[in-house]
């Protein structure tokens, strides 16, 4: 189970302006791995692989500004996200589960 912490950032305009960049880049690197990852299932219906992601986006802004320990785990955790996703598809229609 996850959890989260609230950290109050005192009035840093740096700060914020950084910790506000980090953010926007993170979100937009979550955003394009989902894109791809639908975009691959629904043209040729495959999954995608955990490391997959990685190997598109090496070369993408978005990767490259964040620490690439950080990168790697936002795309890591997209294709996990549709691991998972695949493998209720398969259950619901093998019947395994219902509405």
């Amino acid at each position: 189970m996850y959890s989260c912490q609230q950290v109050l950032v005192a009035q840093n305009s740096e700060l914020i302006a950084i910790l506000t960049f980090l953010c926007e880049q993170s979100h937009k690197l979550t955003n394009m791995g989902i894109y791809y990852a639908r975009q691959l299932y629904f043209k040729s219906q495959k999954g995608i692989g955990k490391y997959d992601l990685e190997k598109v986006y090496k070369k993408n802004y978005h990767y490259k500004v964040l620490y690439s320990q950080a990168a790697q785990q936002i795309l890591r955790t997209v294709a996990e996200s549709f691991r998972s996703y695949y493998g209720l598809i398969m259950a619901y229609n093998e019947g395994k589960i219902s509405n």
